[in-house]
């Protein structure tokens, strides 16, 4: 069952917001979720020390994996990043994208 699947499954249901919550991955082995699932993301906020790309792309608006590659990539080159505005240095990531996600991210 692809997400897409699932997606469209949910809007004809008419379950709302409470569809959308549940992980594709969940859905489709029928385990529970925690949230503890990512330790990255154990409090709500992905860490952009820690967070791998596939974490990073998950959890932040206007972010694909190719951009979240490319934070963990300056992360790599540049070590850790010591201020959230810091991501403004990536490649790709501008003010107006660190500033919609600043509340997604921690250090």
């Amino acid at each position: 069952m692809n997400k897409h699947y699932l997606s469209a499954l949910c809007l004809s249901l008419s379950l709302g917001a409470s569809c959308w919550s549940l992980p594709v991955q969940a859905a489709q082995t029928g385990e529970a979720t925690t949230s503890a699932a990512s330790p990255a993301a154990s409090d709500g906020a992905v860490s952009i020390n820690s967070a791998s790309a596939q974490e990073l792309a998950a959890a932040m608006n206007g972010i694909g994996i190719k951009k979240a590659e490319a934070i963990v990539s300056y992360r790599d080159q540049f070590g850790a990043f010591t201020e959230l505005e810091q991501l403004k240095e990536v490649p790709g990531i501008g003010s107006a994208l660190v500033e919609r996600n600043l509340p997604r991210l921690k250090l």
